[in-house]
């Protein structure tokens, strides 16, 4: 009987502030893939979004797959791909990183696990540009990934403080990655530089020791949010209203539109009642969740 693989994968909040395409961290929130051998390729997709993906060789899922047999120099054996889908699309949770997270460890399974944890993080990295996503979907927790070329990726996993409660707010409209980075600068000056590196800094002891006066200097930044946050209606308002509320700090969470909140289990209730609400004002649908970091990162197995 052929093995079949099943893989679920962590959604992601990636930058979280001044963390710019280095930091991010897993969410209590998944999508789920199975990959059984086949005589020839076919996926299936459930879930809110399934009609928006493709069922062919472009899905991202079998191209990630396909890519690590590639890494081996081996031809991919046909497939059929079972999708699941719990994460958003092009909502800044990560979606795209889930894909291709599930696909190369679906095929390490299959494959019989010839790469580690490690080379699995070096070529999700390789696939989607930067591990700010990848890294903390595949391993879990919070993680400061440094990719540099012709180095070995060097991951940290950072403390997350139990009392900081992440808070999204997921508009229902879609941000696409490549527009949230057209509106970026090509260069930044030396006073926005050390201002992030600082806050960066900040944070990192921020969320290891739940310290919220830290926390609310230390998620503001510089580098993208300043022009990403003129792609999102009402921005400011709903900024504001999280402070007002009791929040700690509202980000970006990734490329956008979805809003990230950390919050105090005492603030956490009135915040998920109010983040958002300006939305209502130019008609955008939106959900709010509370959501918890999940520590576990991917989990794999084979059955028969």
């Amino acid at each position: 009987m052929p093995q079949t693989a099943q893989v679920t994968v962590p959604a992601t909040t990636a930058n979280i502030g001044p963390g710019f395409d280095c930091l991010g961290a897993a969410l209590t929130l998944h999508n789920h893939f199975t990959f059984t051998p086949a005589d020839t390729l076919t996926i299936t997709i459930t879930g809110k979004e399934a009609d928006r993906l493709s069922t062919g060789p472009d899905n991202l899922v079998y191209k990630s797959y396909e890519a690590f047999y590639n890494h081996l120099q081996k031809s991919a054996p046909p497939v059929h791909i079972a999708i699941d889908l719990h994460v958003p699309l092009s909502r800044g949770l990560g979606s795209s990183s889930t894909a291709i997270v599930g696909g190369i460890v679906g095929a390490n399974l299959l494959a019989g696990s010839p790469l580690t944890h490690s080379q699995l993080a070096s070529l999700a990295t390789e696939l989607e540009g930067h591990p700010d996503n990848v890294v903390p979907a595949l391993l879990g927790g919070c993680q400061l990934a440094v990719h540099s070329e012709n180095i070995p990726l060097a991951i940290c996993q950072l403390p997350w403080h139990e009392s900081i409660i992440p808070i999204v707010a997921i508009p229902d409209f879609e941000l696409s990655t490549s527009a949230a980075r057209r509106v970026l600068p090509e260069s930044y000056s030396r006073a926005d530089a050390i201002f992030n590196t600082a806050h960066l800094g900040l944070l990192t002891q921020a969320l290891a020791t739940g310290n919220g006066d830290w926390l609310r200097t230390a998620l503001c930044d510089r580098i993208h949010q300043p022009y990403r946050k003129t792609l999102i209606p009402n921005y400011d308002d709903i900024h504001q209203d999280a402070l007002n509320a009791g929040a700690w700090g509202l980000v970006i969470s990734g490329a956008g539109p979805t809003l990230l909140t950390l919050a105090s289990p005492e603030t956490a209730p009135t915040i998920q009642q109010t983040l958002g609400k300006s939305w209502q004002s130019v008609n955008i649908p939106y959900t709010v969740h509370q959501l918890a970091i999940d520590h576990q990162g991917t989990q794999a197995n084979l059955i028969s």
